[in-house]
Order: structure tokens, then sequence, then C-alpha cells
């Protein structure tokens, strides 16, 4: 079993000891992932809905079937929203709980690359991974946000990292039977932690072929035993929930269960109904979001060739697995640009080694810098533009974004090109870092204010409550998750799911009830012709939606909407 050099005795990159520069990563991923939580709600599209979910936990009780308002959620299994609601009652916040579980998930990746590369490698290697990784745009976006991937990258990559301890550096049993446990809890986040184990796939064909730098573990039973754990989370959550499904007799869960055991997971696969692309959507996607890592791999491919070449099994695995997933994910018609997002920090994993050379080259140094400097450019030039001549596609942008955005682009702009002129093409690395500070500093700590009350319905719904007064109860017809989440004081809903034309008969029923305590908060393509908007009130815009507040008066009597839909 290989023991890493102690950080005490590694050799430093830029600091005086590999501990301070350690911390020093860490304290700049704190920022980079962290800053600006708490000055912000959720924010659409997947935000409010499990916030949401999580808020009705806390408040039902009800923690074994998800659900979005009165309406079972069968989309995703529960695992996030529990996190979720967990933070919630220990933060009593839910500006900042809802968004704890992707941070601390975005720390412990960085932390599991790092360690990998410092035991693979050395302490420089897992630095320069963990913090390329960081510094990757893909990584750090998503890791800012409250959705369930970022979650499901962190239980991926601590399923990778427990696998690659055994079968790189082991035999190491105890760590293989944790990669397999969090390879399950992964199933129950979102579906696809199984695909850790496809790392197994690499390490056969490195044992077969006689690769170097490969542990040789030994042990059928010990194999079995392990590989069984991943069913230990799966089993945990499943067989509470079918039992409970089948003995209450509840026709809603049991259709829960078969949604979310096959809806949701081998007809998603094998047959989406949406985000339809093309086999080689990935490579689009990998040559934009993953930059600056992107740039690299002009020079990383022939340096990694050159090492496979060599039979060198601690590139094969994790790049290996990396081409794996990018297959799998490729098979399916329905994408989306996060489906590889785990395939990230393996990629930085095998990048690590390389970059000490890497960044000495020009080419990779003028790359660098160019992608700053452009970047910096357009967003200068834009924010210019839009703040001085208004040209029409500003004023578009303006109709759902506040005008004072623009300061903060020009902002971030500004800084980028001051990062350029500073550390120029020579340090060209440090130049982004110095970009990327500022672009999340400035989003997080200005942006976020500005763009809050909009994005997450906020605003609108204290306008409603304003308007309705402090007693009556808002019936909200055509509604989205923020609408709910953001609502203040009493409310009804009518259901999500349920088409608008249902909705609005069971909402104009229950207005006409108690005219005098209730009003209809609508969306504005959801009444038709069915309200007389002079005794209506428009409440205002949000999310690219115009929203009605409608009194029982100004209802026509016997109409019904036709069946609209949502153009977003």
């Amino acid at each position: 079993m290989n023991r890493p050099v102690p950080l005490t005795r590694a050799r430093p990159l830029f600091l005086r000891t590999a501990r301070s520069e350690l911390i020093a990563l860490l304290l700049f991923a704190l920022v980079l992932l962290g800053i600006g939580i708490g000055l912000r709600d959720p924010w659409p599209s997947d935000e409010p809905r499990f916030a949401l979910v999580a808020r009705w936990m806390v408040e039902h009780g009800q923690w074994l079937f998800p659900h979005r308002g009165h309406e079972l959620y069968p989309d995703k299994p529960p695992v996030f929203m529990w996190l979720q609601a967990i933070f919630y009652l220990i933060v009593r916040s839910w500006r900042v709980a809802f968004l704890l579980p992707s941070l601390l998930s975005g720390l412990m990746t960085l932390g599991l690359v790092y360690d990998l590369g410092r035991r693979l490698w050395n302490h420089r290697s897992g630095l320069l991974a963990a913090a390329t990784l960081l510094l990757t745009i893909h990584f750090t976006y998503q890791f800012r946000n409250a959705q369930i991937d970022p979650l499901e990258v962190g239980w991926i990559t601590l399923a990778n990292y427990g696998l690659l301890r055994h079968l790189l550096l082991g035999p190491n049993w105890r760590w293989f039977a944790i990669g397999c446990f969090f390879a399950g809890v992964g199933v129950i986040t979102k579906g696809v932690g199984v695909l850790a184990l496809l790392m197994l796939a690499p390490f056969l064909f490195a044992r077969w072929r006689g690769w170097r730098h490969l542990a040789q573990p030994h042990g059928g039973w010990r194999w079995a035993g392990s590989l069984a754990l991943f069913l230990v989370p799966i089993l945990a959550w499943l067989v509470p929930m079918v039992l409970t499904a089948h003995l209450d007799g509840d026709p809603q869960h049991a259709a829960y269960v078969q949604n979310i055991l096959f809806g949701q997971t081998v007809h998603r696969y094998a047959t989406p109904t949406g985000h339809i692309h093309s086999p080689l959507y990935f490579f689009g996607i990998m040559a934009t979001d993953w930059l600056p890592l992107a740039l690299l791999l002009p020079w990383a491919i022939p340096a990694w060739w050159r090492r496979l070449k060599r039979r060198d099994a601690r590139y094969l695995l994790p790049l290996g697995w990396w081409l794996l997933v990018l297959l799998f994910f490729s098979l399916s018609p329905g994408k989306r640009d996060v489906y590889i997002l785990p395939a990230l920090p393996m990629v930085a994993l095998a990048m690590g080694p390389l970059l000490p050379g890497l960044l000495r080259k020009i080419g990779p140094r003028r790359a660098i810098f160019g992608l700053t400097l452009l970047l910096a450019s357009l967003l200068t030039v834009l924010a210019t533009l839009a703040m001085t001549k208004h040209p029409h596609w500003a004023a578009h942008i303006e109709r759902s974004l506040d005008p004072r955005i623009w300061r903060v682009l020009l902002a971030i702009g500004v800084s980028g090109l001051l990062a350029a002129a500073l550390f120029r093409i020579r340090r060209a690395a440090l130049g982004w870092a110095f970009f990327a500070l500022a672009l999340w500093s400035l989003y997080g700590l200005w942006g976020y204010p500005i763009l809050n009350g909009d994005r997450s319905a906020l605003d609108v719904m204290q306008r409603a409550r304003e308007l309705a007064g402090p007693r009556a109860t808002l019936g909200l017809v055509a509604w989205k998750e923020q609408n709910l989440l953001m609502a203040q004081g009493p409310v009804a809903e009518f259901g999500f799911l349920r088409p608008w034309p249902q909705q609005f008969q069971a909402a104009t029923a229950w207005l006409r009830a108690d005219p005098s305590q209730r009003r209809l908060f609508i969306l504005q393509q959801a009444m038709g012709d069915c309200v007389q908007r002079d005794r209506a009130v428009h409440i205002g815009h949000a999310n690219r939606r115009e929203w009605w507040l409608v009194p029982a008066d100004a209802l026509i009597p016997g109409c019904v909407p036709a069946d609209g839909h949502d153009d977003d």
C-alpha cells in the first residue's frame, strides 16, 4: 500500500509550506462557491421546486413521499431535499439552507480530488488538479446553484475515491466498500450513481494486460461483500417506501413508486420526451462549459497518450471512466449539460500531474490569457453599449432583468481586463483565478440582490399580498413553484400538474364561496377571455410571465378558458 508524503515534508508550489497552500485553496474555494449565500432566494428552474419539497417535509413531516404543494413529486428521489430540510432545521434560514448541500458537496469534491492527486503523484499534482477543477466554469457555476447534480457529483466522486484507493493504492477493502456504498447513495440521489462502478472496467482491462501502478487485491468473497454494500442505501430507501405504499393502499403512493422506479429512470433514459440532442452534444458542452480546462486538452491528450503507452494505470482508470460516462450519456437521445459534470473531477485529476509542464509552455499560457481577455472585453463592451447606446438587444434583455445588472457586468469586465494587464501571459493562470474571484464575488454580493426580486418571484408575491390585504387568501392558478414558495400570508392551490382549465374551474368555485376574503393570483395566459381585466389588477412581471389579481366580480359567469400552455 502506497503512503503519500506527509504535508509537513511535501514540496510546496508557491507558499512556504504545503499545509498553508492547502488551507489557502480551501479558503479560496469557500469564497468562490459560497459568496452570496443568504443574499438570494431559490431561482428557477429547479431550485424553487426542491426548496418547496423540502419545506413541505419540515412543515408536514412527510419525508418518505415528497410533495410539491398537495401533489406528490415523483420526478426525483428525496435525498437532496432531505439534506435541505435537515440544514434548515439546523440554521433556521431557507436562504442559507437550500444552498448548503451544493456548497459542502463542492468542498468535499475538491478535497477528494486533491487527496487522490497527492496520493497518486504528489502534493503539487493534487493541488493543481483541485485548483483546475475549482476554476472550471462548469464546476463553479453548478456548485453555486441548489440543484441535485452538484450533490450527485459529490457522491460519485466519493465513490470513485474509494474505488481508486483500492484499485490503484490498495489493496484497501475498507475504502472499496465505502466507494460501493456511496455509489448506492448516488443512485437514491439521482439514479446515476451506479456509473461509479464503471471504474472496474478499465481496472479489469489493466489487470489483464499487466499495467503498472495497479494494486493486486485478492479474495472473491470480499469483492462480492463490498459490491453488495452498493445495495444497502438503495434498499434502506426502497423497502420502507414500497411497504408503506403497499400497506396504506393509497393509489397515489402506488403510482409514485411506479413512476420513481421506472418512469424517471429506464424510460427517461431510453425514451426521453425532452432535451433531445445529437450524439455529439457533449463534445460541444465540454469545449465551452469546461473552460479553461478544455483549452489545455490539445496539449494534455498527447501527454496522456504517451503515459498510456507506458501502461500507467493511474491515467487509464480516470480517463477510461470519463470515456465510459461520455458514451453512456451520449447513447441516450435526451441530454442536458449537467449530465457530463460527474466526469469533470476525474479529468481534472488526470490533468494535475501534467500542469507544471503545461503551464511552462507558451501555448497553454496564451490560450488562458486569450480567454480572460476575450471574456473581459466582451463583458466590458456589451455593458458599456447597454448603458450608453441602449440598443434593441439590451432593451429586450431588460424586460426580464433589472437594468442595474449592466453595472455589475461592467465591473466584472473591467476586473478581467485589470487581471489580464497585471498578470499578462507569463502568469495567465493566476490572471484567470483573479478574474474568477472578481466574477463570482461581484455576482454574489452585488448581482444577487439586484436579480433576486424578479427571479425568485419575491417582488410579485409581496405586491400581491399588499393588494389583496393581510387577511385575504390567495388562490394560485397556473402557478410556478417559486410563487408558492415565496407566497406571503394564507394561500390555496388547486394542483400543479392539473390542466389550467380545471384549476380555473376549481379556483372560481372556491373564490365565489367567500368573495370578500379571497382573491385569485393567476397567470395571464391562463385567464383566457374569462376575466374582465378592467376589474382585475395587473400585479406585475416575474420570471418572464405576467401575473394578475382577480376578485370575484371580475369573473365572467360560465366561462372556462381554453387549455393554454406555458411558453417556458
